[in-house]
């Protein structure tokens, strides 16, 4: 059962003041939140997991990369492929806890917009 809790605000943000998450970003922390990976693996796996709704191409993937490292919601490792200077990122703490919130948020809505539209329809 989710804790989100609705407010005149969500429209525009959620229950932490942040505006929601746009697809992109949601399914890069997504993918992350699988394994760390490499830039070019991230893009293929967002393709992937979207279906093929998000394409990022490879500027739009690494400002947001960067983006979501400044917030600390991803970090840089080591990663195997070193040799080919590939920088890895994995899934911070606090990105996992924003994905749970935006999660939590997307399941509330997706619940409520099915409750109305089904006593619309009855």
């Amino acid at each position: 059962m989710s804790s989100y809790n609705m407010s005149r605000d969500d429209m525009s943000s959620n229950d932490n003041g942040r505006q929601p998450l746009s697809e992109q970003v949601l399914w890069i922390l997504v993918s992350l939140s699988r394994q760390p990976q490499h830039g070019y693996a991230l893009m293929k796996d967002v393709e992937s997991l979207s279906k093929g709704r998000t394409r990022p191409s490879t500027g739009t993937l690494y400002g947001a990369l960067r983006r979501l490292i400044e917030e600390g919601l991803i970090e840089t490792v080591e990663g195997a492929d070193s040799s080919r200077d590939k920088q890895t990122y994995r899934l911070a703490r606090a990105g996992r806890a924003r994905l749970a919130t935006e999660l939590d948020r997307l399941q509330h809505v997706v619940r409520t917009a099915a409750i109305h539209v089904r006593r619309r329809h009855a």
